[in-house]
């Protein structure tokens, strides 16, 4: 039994104690907690337990510890403490009990709502994103009156350049409906067909005044939109333009599903192929066009109306608040109703509004990150230097946060006040220049644009007034980094210590430097200090490929834990075959229950992981194949398992393969190594992937 002071005692009293802790199972690496209440968590505590090599906030209230290959260790420790008693359960068992209403009651529902809004959307945001930059680009040669692409006759060039991405628009609600039915395990082609079947040609036609159907159209003056109403089977029915719409296409699937999932119970297999979806779609269709859709269109328009009352008349509040909102809905994946009013708002009115002060947010993110990058090359902070690199590429050429998020700022609570300074000043700074340079002579309020645009530098020119937006969110983007700059984002404890040194904002600097001189002296004074332990001796000089395929860089694993190399350095293997050998010889220290990761550890000390797939814990084993134990010797090229590759991705998990050096910091500190990743190349099983040299 542990004793109080002990890693794991450390670790569950830092999650918030026994008592916040509903569930807890662990994979090859990680502690995977199911917590009561996340805001509990003491983050920078589990960080600094001993043998913790990081740790991840997950949605809702999940939890993650990495722990690296001792991880099944520490958990049997954990799970002996007096305290966690009957917390051990399995996937299986946790989703069970969800199932029954019994384990996360409404805080489920709440994680469920918001992960199935981001599934809808995460899949297209690369299409939307290359939208956006066809319309900045089409925007580029208006302004340099190369040709007027709002124009009705446009030679047929331009014809197709705007095919690009009205296409991505107006059947934007397929590709919604086929995401949020996958993600509901509802065949996804069928929530497509219900979805298209309102935006077909014949559908649309009912629209036009023919005397055959009764059709009567109306102008709505606030959103300036036709609405028609048409005689179907002798009921009145509402008609909209569905093209564009994102509500329907989240909405209609969840009673799709109800439908779906019911008959499947009830029709026996060998008639479902034919019949579920025929059933499905003589009621579903009906239902859509008779009240989803309908429902769909006043909820938009709702939203809608009270966005662009707001925006109209109290612009100044809006353009501020929402540059301070996003940077704590983006962690928390509650931003994802704004970006589905922002859809809304171009498909009604023809441009949007809110995206304006979004990118005010975003450039304050990119701007902390940029303070954060110069800190890093003063400090020759390696492994800061290389996130911050990264991170404020994706930003200013993607439009892309969340590797600042995840990577930087949500793991150093400093910078978020120094963010949100960039984020008052550029919130200030569009709200005043918006109130008086725009709504004049029936001119939109604010900063507007016609495309769903990732705030980056390459879609500047989508926005308008170009030159309030320019100002904005430079503003935002260099205040957010002179703040880190001056103040630092470390307390001095940690090495924090100013670039900038602004005498009456830095005050108390000398003085500690003086202090820090004068324990200097003193420790100088003090006897010499022991002779530093002998450095390891390293025989490897490589590490082979466990697997046939191409090697990449750990960030294409799209895992955090990997990408911030928190196990390591190493490489990610996208597999061309399911057959695993041992990329070393030594002896195997973990052999994951679920047979999907393997830890080995060489005669001279190199531990090395080979983790088979991301998140592929969650098979439970299904698909894997290994005879091998904890305390099995392998030799290099030895199998390790069989994987069915093909059953892996069907079950919607990558199989990407990380092999990682998982004592890296201690052969880099003790030995003097340098381990080098050899990616960008075709591997055979046994070809060198990573490189250790001295």
């Amino acid at each position: 039994m542990t004793n109080s002071n002990s890693a794991a005692q450390q670790i569950i009293d830092a999650v918030g104690g026994a008592e916040n802790v509903r569930t807890l199972t662990h994979c090859a690496t990680r502690l995977r907690f199911e917590l009561r209440d996340a805001s509990k968590v003491d983050q920078d505590t589990v960080e600094n337990v001993d043998g913790v090599m990081g740790a991840v906030p997950q949605s809702g209230d999940r939890y993650q510890v990495i722990i690296g290959g001792t991880v099944a260790t520490v958990y049997n420790d954990i799970m002996h403490l007096p305290s966690m008693s009957n917390k051990s359960q399995s996937d299986e068992d946790v989703k069970a009990a969800a199932r029954a209403g019994g384990v996360r009651g409404k805080n489920e529902l709440v994680n469920n709502f918001f992960e199935y809004l981001s599934d809808s959307f995460r899949p297209i945001l690369g299409v939307l994103l290359a939208t956006s930059l066809v319309i900045a680009f089409a925007s580029i040669m208006e302004a340099c009156n190369v040709q007027n692409f709002h124009a009705d006759n446009k030679p047929g060039g331009w014809v197709l350049i705007d095919a690009m991405w009205r296409s991505v628009f107006y059947f934007l609600p397929l590709m919604i409906a086929y995401n949020a039915s996958n993600k509901l395990k509802v065949d996804p082609w069928l929530g497509t067909a219900v979805m298209a079947s309102l935006i077909t040609p014949n559908f649309i036609s009912l629209m036009l005044p023919d005397g055959v159907n009764g059709t009567v159209c109306t102008i709505n003056e606030a959103l300036n939109k036709q609405t028609c109403t048409a005689d179907v089977f002798g009921m009145r029915m509402q008609l909209d333009d569905y093209g564009g719409n994102v509500f329907l296409p989240l909405i209609m699937p969840p009673i799709l599903a109800l439908l779906y999932h019911g008959l499947k119970k009830v029709i026996p297999g060998n008639l479902q192929m034919v019949f579920v979806p025929f059933l499905c779609l003589i009621v579903m269709v009906p239902v859509s066009a008779f009240l989803l859709g309908p429902v769909s269109v006043w909820v938009g328009n709702g939203l809608g109306q009270f966005f662009l009352w707001m925006n109209t008349n109290a612009p100044f509040v809006f353009a501020i608040i929402i540059p301070l909102v996003y940077p704590f809905l983006v962690p928390l994946g509650l931003h994802w109703p704004l970006n589905a009013m922002m859809l809304m708002n171009i498909n009604n009115l023809g441009y949007d509004f809110i995206q304006g002060p979004m990118g005010v947010w975003n450039f304050a993110c990119f701007g902390a990150t940029a303070g954060v990058l110069i800190l890093s090359i003063r400090d020759k902070d390696k492994n800061m230097r290389q996130t911050a690199t990264g991170a404020l590429l994706a930003g200013l050429l993607g439009g892309i946060s969340e590797p600042s998020l995840y990577g930087i700022h949500l793991r150093n609570k400093g910078i978020y006040p120094r963010m949100l300074t960039g984020c008052a000043v550029g919130g200030v700074v569009i709200a005043v220049l918006s109130q008086l340079f725009t709504g004049h002579n029936g001119d939109p309020s604010g900063v507007t644009t016609s495309a769903f645009a990732f705030t980056s530098l390459l879609t500047i020119p989508v926005f308008k007034p170009i030159w309030i937006y320019i100002i904005s969110i430079a503003a935002s983007f260099f205040t957010a980094m002179f703040m880190i700059l001056i103040f630092d984002y470390r307390p001095r404890s940690q090495g924090g210590r100013p670039m900038i040194n602004v005498p009456f904002l830095n005050k108390g600097a000398e003085a500690e430097a003086a202090a820090k001189e004068e324990a200097a002296k003193a420790a100088a004074a003090k006897p010499a200090a022991k002779p530093a332990a002998a450095k390891i001796e390293l025989h490897t000089d490589s590490i082979a490929s466990p697997v046939a395929g191409k090697v990449l860089p750990l960030e294409e694993t799209g895992d955090e834990t990997f990408a911030q190399r928190i196990l390591g350095e190493g490489v990610a293997v996208e597999p061309s075959e399911g057959i695993f050998t041992a990329p070393v010889s030594g002896e195997l220290t973990t052999v994951a229950g679920s047979k999907h990761a393997f830890g080995i550890k060489t005669d001279d000390g190199v531990e090395i992981l080979v983790h088979i797939g991301i998140d592929t814990v969650q098979l439970n084993g299904k698909g894997f194949v290994t005879n091998l134990k904890v305390g099995d010797k392998v030799n290099k090229g030895d199998k390790l398992a069989d994987a069915d590759l093909n059953l892996i991705k069907e079950a919607g998990y990558k199989t990407i393969t990380a092999v990682t050096v998982t004592n890296t910091k201690k052969l880099v500190k003790k030995a003097g190594a340098n381990i080098s990743p050899l990616t960008g190349k075709d591997v055979k099983a046994g070809d060198a992937i990573i490189r250790i040299s001295r």
